[in-house]
């Protein structure tokens, strides 16, 4: 499992540079895992003397690691609040890490961008309209259509996800290095 590990921190750090560099995450860095991680998964299984149905079971896992990982993300895509490399990006870990490993690492980014971006946007004097902002978006989920209101597209502030989505790998790694052989 370290060396899926090792893959999750490589591709994370990846899309860090690139998030912070040029404000995006390409779709040759976040689709390859996708289609290699379950793949990946059930030869390591197998390898290992795992039976076919073992090794399926954990080809599963990886893409259910990719569709519970993009769960949150999704929603938060469908709302303009982060973008589609971001969305690609945990889904990808998620197929590296599986389902657990996954939903943690994308966690403890989260953690950490609710800890670091309101400081950033009061430091920079954008906390008050950012915050607005999300309580329009917020409350459009839960409005009818005609009843939407308008976010005004000047006013939105984009924060590097990238650099968290590495932290939480890192953070996520660290903690199952040990756990993994």
């Amino acid at each position: 499992m370290r060396g899926f590990l090792i893959a999750a921190i490589v591709v994370a750090a990846i899309a860090a540079f690139l998030d912070f560099k040029k404000g995006l995450i390409p779709n040759w860095l976040t689709l390859p895992p996708l289609v290699i991680a379950p793949i990946a998964h059930f030869v390591r299984a197998m390898a290992l003397g795992a039976s076919r149905e073992g090794a399926l079971l954990e080809a599963g896992s990886s893409l259910f690691g990719a569709a519970f990982a993009a769960l949150v993300p999704f929603v938060l895509y469908r709302q303009s609040a982060i973008g589609g490399g971001d969305l690609k990006a945990f889904a990808a870990l998620g197929a590296i890490c599986k389902v657990s490993v996954g939903i943690e690492l994308e966690m403890y980014a989260f953690i950490l961008a609710t800890i670091i971006a309101p400081a950033r946007l009061a430091y920079e004097g954008k906390l008050g309209q950012t915050l607005k902002n999300a309580g329009t978006i917020g409350a459009n989920f839960f409005r009818p259509k005609e009843k939407k209101k308008p976010v005004d597209a000047e006013a939105m502030t984009w924060f590097r996800l990238g650099p968290m989505m590495l932290a939480g790998t890192l953070l996520a790694a660290f903690l199952h290095w040990e756990a993994n052989e």
